[in-house]
């Protein structure tokens, strides 16, 4: 009994202490006040969890009222790229504020991701655009000839190994992954027409995989603003009612050293090459 009493003792103290502290330096800055959450994806978009589990987190984060998205990527894979933009529209459907800010480069899927977004901000000379899909199949046919070796493949279908790099591809098999492709880029033209609110028909004959600045994509009404990324955090503060210069939370960079670490474990993610579809730009 005394020591419960002991430690109610002790509570109160606590909390007379923290009571004291408000009153004389007040509360800590932000306290309270919703925040705007810091979101980052950098390099070749190939596995999106890491992306998508942050951005679920700020979702469901009722201290969380607006999401910047920095964006710096030539783009990656087509269903990566998909995961990412479905988890933007989910917080987006859950009432919160999302602001695309584009780096140096947010093209092809960093762009399709871009699109999802309330309002996208891109620097004057961001490289973005490049609304296209490719895929490349690698051929060592002669290689293998010239050093005498031969490999025989067994199937159970007529398409069963197409693209292999065995061998040349034939043009039925070309016609079949074209008509993928077209499937995926209807795709991608479908998401930025949407985000965008551009008809297919006057945004077709800009999505032939080009590029453009910033400026451009103004211009073209692929992007809202111009700016950086700190005017794209103050304007996700003012969309959300917090107004300029908000509270924020993650957003973490690595240091040099940090990311020289990952280079020598072999954490970075390489340009893909392969087979695959893919939504990049200057792959």
């Amino acid at each position: 009994m005394t020591r419960r009493r002991d430690r109610i003792i002790a509570l109160l103290l606590l909390l007379a202490v923290v009571g004291t502290t408000f009153v004389l330096w007040g509360l800590p800055k932000g306290f309270g006040k919703k925040k705007v959450a810091l979101v980052e994806v950098r390099g070749t978009i190939s596995d999106p969890g890491a992306v998508v589990r942050q951005l679920r987190k700020y979702t469901e984060d009722r201290s969380v009222a607006a999401i910047v998205l920095r964006i710096e990527s030539p783009g990656g894979s087509v269903a990566a790229s998909q995961e990412i933009y479905r988890a933007i529209l989910r917080a987006r459907e859950r009432g919160k504020k999302v602001v695309a800010s584009m780096g140096n480069v947010a093209a092809s899927g960093g762009y399709y991701i871009a699109v999802a977004a309330d309002t996208i901000v891109a620097n004057p000379g961001t490289i973005t655009g490049s609304i296209g899909v490719i895929a490349e199949f690698p051929n060592v046919e002669k290689l293998l000839e010239k050093l005498g070796l031969k490999v025989e493949v067994l199937k159970t279908g007529q398409y069963k190994d197409i693209g292999s790099p065995l061998r040349k591809m034939e043009e039925e098999e070309k016609k079949l992954v074209q008509e993928v492709l077209e499937d995926a880029y209807t795709q991608f033209l479908k998401a930025v027409s949407e985000g965008r609110g551009i008809p297919e028909d006057s945004l077709r004959p800009y999505a032939d995989g080009r590029i453009f600045t910033g400026r451009q994509a103004l211009a073209l009404g692929l992007v809202d603003v111009l700016g950086g990324y700190q005017d794209a955090v103050d304007l996700a503060g003012r969309m959300a009612g917090i107004g300029p210069n908000p509270p924020t939370v993650g957003g973490r960079r690595k240091g040099l050293l940090e990311r020289f670490l990952g280079v020598l474990e072999g954490r970075m993610e390489p340009i893909p090459v392969g087979v695959g579809l893919y939504y990049l730009f200057g792959m």
